[in-house]
């Protein structure tokens, strides 16, 4: 009985990042919305004719975005913000990418902020992935209509290329879920409008020769109560009857059921599936409650990480299933989308061969469902699996992997290298003695502009077209000018800018033994933002010091104190590909170890604030509560362990964006950092109501410019927003910063926004 292949999602900025540069040229106003449009599309035939070709049978649509699928569905089902004044119909892009990036808008409204603002929605993770989604904002009463014809479309598009597609809709459950309400109801209350609109979509692709739909519910992965798994009852029960002959198939993904494999298994779906990555041992349960008829997906291939599958255990698995397979009613398929992955590894021709034989990306995860069909179909299996294990066992067995030292120095690491010597208390004394900051100290993040100047110098030094010598006075020169500019508009505490680094986790890893690197192994954070993550493939460790030259070299200019600027153990583990052979938590303890050596260093060279960033901390939190505190321990104490080798006198700073602070406030007060900077300014302080009622120790920043939005605040914006956290913290424990580094901003935008956020602060400071 041939075993169909399914897949959830495919990457959607293209092999050579073509949607982000249309994205960013369109925004620019150098291409129309019709250039924008046909590179989209093509991108998407890309996708299916590939997929036909690998041999996929049930291949995605509407699985393509221009900026996030959350954000799609909210235009989809017309939840548009009253700020941005759309008024019924289509959304348009106009509308689309106000929602995502902010606008100036022309009335001023009750939402709009001073000016007649209207700031962009909210972004936080995607479950525990590095990818951001758009949160949806929804209040009582919220009314829905169907206000695009997205998903139609691209069914229809993949139609006239003889694609046969699956299209892919958030579920109705977890989009409410996900989302953010104004004001406490119950969100479920909003079911009455919103079904409607999720009946008339299914009932247009059905008329349109869809023959299965996709209906992705990854929040089943999360606790919900009796109530919340009662409403996927009542959802899926009006699907079934909208969808009529049509099939549906219900998509977990990211984690396990648990106790809401019930609830799954029950739903009026015609396939269910699930993650056999993350839940291998739910298998069987899934099996045995799985109704006569109803098909399994059985996510085999890990749509989260790069490594090569390791087919004798994948094939152990559906062997679970073989009684499914004999009926017909087994589906092979990646565990999730396979947007978290790079796209193919054929526009890899650097990478080392060796390593590149240990791995698969998107494209060739496409062929390891095909090959596991094909041999759970019958095909002779010798050559296949022989090559297979050689791979898999010279990953293993390879010494470049196991270092004999890191694992000696790791198992030395005792409860006094996790604790600073004193207490805040004591320590923040002698450290306002040392930096004699003023009162509501000013600071960045650290990063500034990467200008195409300092891209096009990067890009020329590593062609060898610049020699050693030449790109570093070149980065000398745009230090020196960063810094001076600081010092001019009054900042208090400065940054060097980070010239010489290309991303916050790729810079440290380019320096790190254990980590690899690809040439083109792009993956999408939000909308044009595509990041390159390293690959952890052994024992990590530091050569020499990474950054003390540059930080050396800013303090040299200035007389104000100089921020060193490193990555944190846990944000450069989330944003990597790991390796899967040995505990997350041993990997974050070598990082920390290699990053303990830096700060030390840095503290030795003079640099008296050290910043170690950490925004993925809690984006690393397991979906399931009752697995947070050994998440957290680990986590918590690879930070100590990076940051506790310093003296009293030296003030430790850590960063975190896009962090629902209120359920691990414990935790980021255990990390003992002097000073938190942290993303509020998109929910205008919000954020701070945790710090109301959890009295934080320690002393805070909360960022008072979006710098993920161009618009320019105004400095009454910030001086409004620094006084609405001073409600919340005491003004001698309160910093004034932007958001989040400066990296993806331009000047023309940064230099207004500094100059408005020094002129609020004094403004601030002159009003007590």
């Amino acid at each position: 009985m041939k075993v169909l292949t399914h897949n959830l999602g495919f990457p959607r900025i293209g092999l050579k990042r073509e949607l982000k540069r249309a994205l960013e040229s369109f925004w620019s106003g150098k291409t129309n919305e019709a250039d924008l449009r046909a590179v989209a599309k093509a991108i998407r035939q890309n996708n299916w004719l590939l997929q036909k070709s690998a041999g996929i049978d049930l291949i995605p649509s509407n699985d393509f975005s221009l900026y996030d699928h959350v954000l799609d569905t909210a235009a989809l089902v017309g939840a548009v913000p009253g700020r941005f004044h759309w008024h019924g119909g289509e959304v348009g892009l106009r509308t689309y990418f106000a929602m995502a990036r902010g606008v100036e808008s022309a009335p001023a409204c009750a939402h709009c902020g001073a000016g007649g603002v209207a700031g962009a929605m909210e972004m936080t993770k995607w479950f525990d992935t590095n990818y951001h989604y758009l949160v949806p904002e929804l209040h009582a009463g919220q009314t829905f209509q169907l206000a695009s014809a997205k998903p139609l479309d691209e069914f229809s598009e993949a139609r006239a290329l003889g694609i046969q597609t699956v299209p892919v809709l958030l579920g109705p459950v977890s989009f409410l879920l996900l989302s953010k309400l104004e004001t406490d109801f119950d969100r479920f209350s909003l079911l009455r409008g919103l079904l409607p609109v999720y009946e008339t979509i299914l009932q247009q692709l059905i008329a349109a020769g869809a023959e299965w739909i996709q209906i992705d519910e990854p929040a089943l992965m999360f606790d919900l109560d009796a109530g919340q798994r009662a409403a996927f009852g009542t959802v899926f029960s009006r699907l079934r009857s909208a969808a009529g002959s049509g099939k549906l198939m219900l998509a977990t993904y990211f984690g396990e059921l648990r106790e809401n494999l019930s609830t799954a298994v029950e739903l009026p779906v015609d396939a269910i599936h699930i993650d056999a990555v993350r839940a291998p041992h739910e298998i069987d349960g899934v099996i045995a409650a799985l109704p006569k008829g109803v098909r399994l997906s059985l996510g085999v291939i890990d749509g989260r990480n790069i490594w090569r599958n390791d087919f004798a255990q994948s094939l152990k698995l559906i062997r679970q299933a073989e009684g499914l397979r004999r009926e017909g009613r087994l589906i092979l398929s990646p565990s999730c989308s396979l947007l978290h992955v790079p796209v193919s590894l054929n526009a890899e021709t650097r990478l080392e061969h060796e390593l590149k034989g240990w791995l698969a990306f998107a494209e060739e995860k496409l062929r390891e469902v095909i090959t596991l069909a094909n041999l759970v179909g019958g095909e002779p299996a010798g050559a296949v699996l022989a090559d297979n294990e050689a791979a898999v066992a010279n990953r293993r067995q390879n010494p470049r992997v196991h270092n004999l030292d890191v694992t000696r120095r790791l198992r030395s690491v005792s409860a006094a290298d996790l604790r600073r010597h004193s207490s805040y208390n004591e320590r923040s004394e002698k450290q306002r003695a040392r930096l004699a900051l003023p009162a509501l100290p000013t600071t960045t993040i650290g990063s500034f502009p990467q200008t195409e100047a300092v891209r096009a110098a990067r890009a020329r030094w590593k062609r060898a077209e610049l020699s050693a010598d030449e790109y570093e006075l070149f980065l000398e020169e745009e230090t020196r000018r960063c810094v001076q500019w600081q010092e001019e508009i009054g900042l208090d505490v400065l940054v060097h800018g980070e010239f010489e680094r290309n991303d916050m986790v790729e810079y440290f890893g380019e320096q790190l033994a254990g980590f690899a690197f690809t040439g083109n192994g792009w993956v999408q954070s939000y909308g044009s933002r595509c990041v390159k993550p390293p690959i952890i493939f052994g024992d990590v460790h530091r050569p020499k010091s990474m950054t003390v030259r540059w930080s050396k070299f800013a303090q040299s200019l200035t007389s104000k104190p100089m921020k060193g600027m490193l990555t944190g153990p846990i944000t450069i583990l989330q944003w990597s590909f790991v390796r899967d052979d040995q505990p997350r938590s041993e990997t974050a303890q070598q990082i920390a170890l290699a990053i303990r050596d830096e700060v030390i260093d840095l503290e030795a060279a003079g640099i008296s604030v050290i910043q170690i960033d950490e925004p993925a901390l809690r984006e690393g939190l397991p979906l399931r509560r009752s697995d947070w505190a050994g998440y957290l321990e680990w986590a918590v104490d690879a930070f100590r362990l990076a940051a506790s080798g310093v003296k009293d006198e030296t003030q430790i700073h850590t960063h975190m964006c896009y962090c629902e602070f209120n359920d691990v406030i414990d935790s980021i007060a255990a990390l003992d950092a002097d000073v938190i900077s942290i993303e509020a300014s998109r929910s205008r302080m919000e954020l701070l109501d945790v710090f109301v009622k959890f009295k934080y120790p320690n002393e805070v920043g909360p960022g008072v410019w979006d710098i993920h939005s161009p618009r320019v605040p105004s400095s009454a914006e910030m001086l409004d927003l620094v006084r609405r956290a001073a409600r919340v913290i005491p003004r001698e424990r309160l910093w004034v910063n932007p958001d989040c580094g400066l990296k993806t901003r331009r000047w023309e935008e940064v230099k207004p926004a500094l100059m408005n956020l020094v002129a609020a602060t004094r403004d601030a400071r002159a009003a007590e």
